[in-house]
């Protein structure tokens, strides 16, 4: 989507201007990658217009694979609209009738998802429209039928769909998945439990592996039964906390991809989502992977 983000610490209906740029989970992550030096593509579907010619040029230009993205000529690009007003931040959404919430299963590429390594979906397209929906779980069938990992990260967003209406989609979309990366606060609307030891048991059922995010300063890595606290790295200045788990995610991808640990690559996740959380935007703060060789080294920045 196209994102307007208010000046300042004003909110939108008081701020004298507004910065362009864009957003959304599966781009963010697919930035992320490709600037951890993985080989990432993304695909989705765009207004023809200059919004979303803009987004494609932008993700294109962060040396994310960008081929088969679809342009539409008779809807637009989706829109959010974001404000930060003291340490809270509100989000708007403008998605209905937009080129993305049109997409149908017959627009996937099943020879560019053959491909792929792993398939890194969320539950925010699936919350656009029922031929979303359609898609995202046509994309995991044709993932299944190939050998492709499926990674999926339910984020959960109220704005675009109640609990009750996301519950069935989205935990269908787990019990499919391969890698299951929730967030703590999800589990509990999807489970409809407080407790852990509720909780736990009922991921247990799922064959995928289980990465819970937002615990307390730790990452849960739930695997075969056994449970492993992953620590956070802690930050001394957070300026904008969206895109977190986003950027975990990519860090956790990279990390499969280049063959380490679910643990290790877990420790990648936390170092990318706390780079993140130190620069405003959803996906500027993503690190390259020099900054990431930096930090695990322990070498601090050279100023001049």
């Amino acid at each position: 989507m196209g994102l307007l983000m208010s000046s300042g610490l004003k909110g939108l209906e008081y701020s004298p201007g507004l910065e362009m740029s864009f957003g959304g989970a599966e781009s963010n992550v697919a930035i992320g990658l490709a600037r951890l030096g993985i080989s990432a593509g993304w695909f989705g579907r765009l207004g023809n217009d200059p919004v979303g010619r803009r987004i494609f040029k932008a993700i294109r230009g962060e040396g994310v694979d960008m081929s088969s993205v679809l342009f539409a000529d008779d809807a637009p690009t989706g829109l959010m609209m974001r404000e930060k007003v003291g340490d809270r931040s509100s989000v708007y959404y403008y998605r209905k009738y937009s080129a993305a919430s049109a997409m149908r299963p017959e627009h996937l590429n099943e020879a560019y998802i053959a491909n792929a390594e792993i398939l890194h979906i969320t539950g925010i397209t699936a919350a656009l429209s029922n031929t979303c929906r359609d898609t995202v779980f046509r994309a995991v069938k044709l993932a299944k039928k190939h050998g492709t990992k499926v990674s999926f990260d339910p984020n959960l967003r109220m704005k675009l769909w109640s609990a009750e209406e996301a519950r069935p989609v989205l935990l269908a979309l787990a019990e499919q998945a391969d890698y299951y990366l929730p967030g703590l606060d999800e589990l509990r609307l999807l489970y409809q439990s407080e407790s852990l030891d509720e909780l736990f048991p009922e991921l247990n059922k799922l064959s995928a592996v289980k990465i819970i995010k937002g615990g307390p300063n730790v990452t849960y890595l739930l695997e075969q039964g056994k449970l492993t606290e992953v620590p956070y790295f802690q930050v001394k200045n957070v300026v904008d906390s969206v895109g977190a788990g986003d950027g975990f995610c990519a860090g956790f991808l990279a990390g499969l991809i280049e063959g380490h640990s679910n643990e290790e690559a877990i420790r990648l996740g936390n170092l990318v989502g706390s780079k993140v959380i130190q620069a405003p935007g959803d996906w500027e703060g993503l690190p390259a992977r020099e900054e990431v060789e930096a930090s695990l080294a322990g070498r601090g920045h050279v100023e001049r």
